[in-house]
């Protein structure tokens, strides 16, 4: 939403807006003229009404409940209504459009293909789920002719989307809260690929393969049957060396400086659709060396009492298991992005949704089982209603009966969860938080936290 606010503003648009939080994107929209309500309630409509003889379109989210205030005076006295993706759709109609979806990563290679057009001089427009750090902002009024778009699958809405190229992450089932099954996730995907001029999707995934048909495929696993692959040369804790092959031919090698098999993906990606789009890959192969992860992946928020704190959005068992691949990289080869190499993984994660979490239960505990310690934040339940025998404990449970010596510390508060990271972690540590919930706040957390008895180690 404030990615769409923050490109409308610029394009000359009257744009309003409210938060009852404050934070950098919200004084960023200030900045460009947005006008940000702290308040939701009937009288904010009034408000922007008075301020213009024109009569505003109100636009939402699917987060936008029903019993929003704002949301039913709109409708009492009949205002045009418009869903989120009805404004993205009219965005990514009027520009050269890349479109990026799947069930992982689309935040990360959206990030990454927006951060090397703009290196490369194309200056996209970009609407995307995190923080560019190309930009300082989830969203931009590009002067170039593309634009890149992260096209959501949560609730279903990015069939409306007709971009001129498609971009397929890979797709397994989530959000089971809107999805009763992978095959109508896979046949809401396949509608979003028919409305795209043409498709570049991943190989590796094995149900785009069975069920997708592209212009374009790409691997990180071989150079048969795709038109783009990057090899791995070298995986290390902070960095890959990979070999850059299209339709067979390798163009030369490129370092990108983020760890980890799914990071090569997204980036290979990303290259991909940029050559699709004519940059010269010598070009494209020293800007990828400058590559940043959006925000709120792999996020590195700081030092305490040795303890280095990462942030990370992982919120689904693949995300987990690349994640705490990735980390678990990082403490064996002694090499990392971090301040100093981890010498153990202590893994603090947040269950987002009774839905998700019960769906993949025993996969979340498989994922976390291979930390040396797990912490446990409570679940998160994004509006559900809860659930029986689903928990936080549950999924406690589950991980013991993989790992039985594993020590898992289950927490009832955030408050009760920052004194268990502090009371079980040890110097050396890395302490990687996930989650989409409130679970990102552990670093402020810990730092505001009062002095108590000295830190009790977990085993190893």
């Amino acid at each position: 939403m404030s990615a769409i606010a923050g490109i409308l503003a610029d394009r000359g648009f009257a744009v309003s807006g409210s938060d009852p939080r404050d934070n950098a994107v919200l004084q960023d929209l200030r900045g460009r003229g947005v006008r940000v309500f702290r308040e939701q309630s009937a009288s904010t409509i009034a408000a922007i009404r008075s301020g213009t003889s024109h009569a505003p379109v109100v636009v939402v989210s699917s987060a936008v409940p029903e019993s929003n205030p704002e949301l039913q005076e709109a409708r009492r006295i009949g205002l045009d209504i418009r869903h989120r993706s009805d404004l993205l759709a009219s965005l990514i109609a009027t520009q050269t459009s890349i479109a990026v979806a799947g069930s992982h990563g689309k935040t990360t290679t959206s990030t990454l293909l927006a951060s090397l057009l703009y290196a490369t001089d194309h200056d996209p427009t970009a609407v995307i789920g995190g923080i560019v750090p190309a930009f300082g902002s989830n969203g931009r009024n590009g002067d170039g002719q593309l634009l890149v778009a992260e096209a959501d699958e949560s609730d279903g809405s990015l069939v409306k989307f007709e971009a001129t190229l498609g971009v397929i992450t890979n797709l397994e089932l989530d959000h089971t809260d809107h999805y009763p099954n992978l095959d109508a996730l896979i046949a809401t995907l396949q509608r979003f690929a028919r409305g795209c001029q043409n498709v570049l999707a991943n190989r590796d995934c094995p149900v785009l393969r069975q069920h997708f048909q592209a212009q374009a495929w790409w691997s990180v696993q071989s150079c048969d049957d795709v038109q783009f692959a990057a090899l791995p040369l070298e995986l290390n804790g902070d960095s890959t060396l990979a070999a850059f092959y299209e339709n067979g031919v390798q163009l030369g090698t490129f370092t990108l400086p983020l760890p980890g098999l799914h990071n090569l993906s997204n980036a290979t990606a990303a290259l991909a659709a940029c050559r699709l789009q004519g940059v010269a890959f010598e070009v494209l192969r020293q800007a990828v060396e400058s590559l940043q992860a959006p925000g709120r992946r792999f996020d590195y928020r700081g030092t305490w009492r040795g303890r280095q704190v990462v942030d990370d959005y992982a919120h689904h068992p693949s995300e987990v298991d690349a994640t705490l691949a990735m980390a678990r990289l990082m403490v064996s080869s002694g090499r990392s992005p971090l301040p100093a190499s981890p010498q153990r993984l202590l893994a603090v994660f947040q269950p987002h949704r009774y839905s998700r979490t019960a769906e993949f239960l025993d996969a979340f505990a498989q994922a976390l089982s291979q930390a040396d310690a797990v912490v446990l934040a409570p679940l998160y339940a994004a509006g559900e209603t809860p659930m029986a025998g689903i928990s936080s404990a549950a999924l406690a449970a589950a991980i013991q009966r993989i790992r039985p010596e594993l020590q898992v510390e289950v927490s009832d508060s955030l408050e009760e969860l920052t004194e268990a990271v502090a009371l079980h972690s040890r110097a050396g540590d890395l302490v990687l938080a996930m989650g989409a919930g409130d679970v990102n706040g552990l670093w402020g957390r810990l730092e505001q936290r009062q002095p108590c008895d000295p830190a009790l180690p977990l085993a190893a």
